[in-house]
């Protein structure tokens, strides 16, 4: 399953969504809007994507990581729009035989999401400005 959405993310469903009685492993990875960026302090996060494609590229990603590891489910939901501290930016969840593939294609997903996939980030500041990050910048 793979989801761009503006509504909060239910992890536990898709958690569930991704368990198999043939996976010994799942694996959920939480994205989180943090206070602290280096030293500058974030109020808030906006995020905007280029939907169709966004889309696209995450069924890439889930389609090069199936081709590495033995993966049984994978589900990627990306939120979208205004977010606050501690709301949930993204979640991914991927199960596999055993927990050493699934910890393995989760970190290659949610690390490839954040370099190719066009979703963009607005740092929101307690200084009052603000800052888009684009797809292959880290923060």
């Amino acid at each position: 399953m793979i989801l761009l959405t503006h509504d909060i993310i239910d992890y536990n469903a898709l958690t569930e969504s991704v368990r198999s009685n043939a996976a010994g492993a799942v694996v959920l990875f939480l994205g989180t809007v943090r206070e602290l960026t280096g030293d500058r302090r974030t109020v808030a996060l906006d995020y905007d994507a280029y939907s169709q494609m966004a889309e696209a590229k995450l069924a890439e990603l889930e389609a090069e990581a199936r081709a590495k590891w033995p993966v049984i489910q994978v589900g990627i939901v990306h939120r979208l729009g205004h977010l606050e501290l501690g709301d949930i930016s993204v979640a991914l969840a991927v199960s596999t035989p055993h927990r050493q593939q699934a910890f393995e294609a989760g970190q290659y997903l949610i690390d490839r999401l954040k370099v190719v996939v066009p979703i963009w980030k607005k740092e929101n500041w307690s200084d009052g400005t603000t800052e888009w990050v684009h797809p292959g910048v880290t923060t």
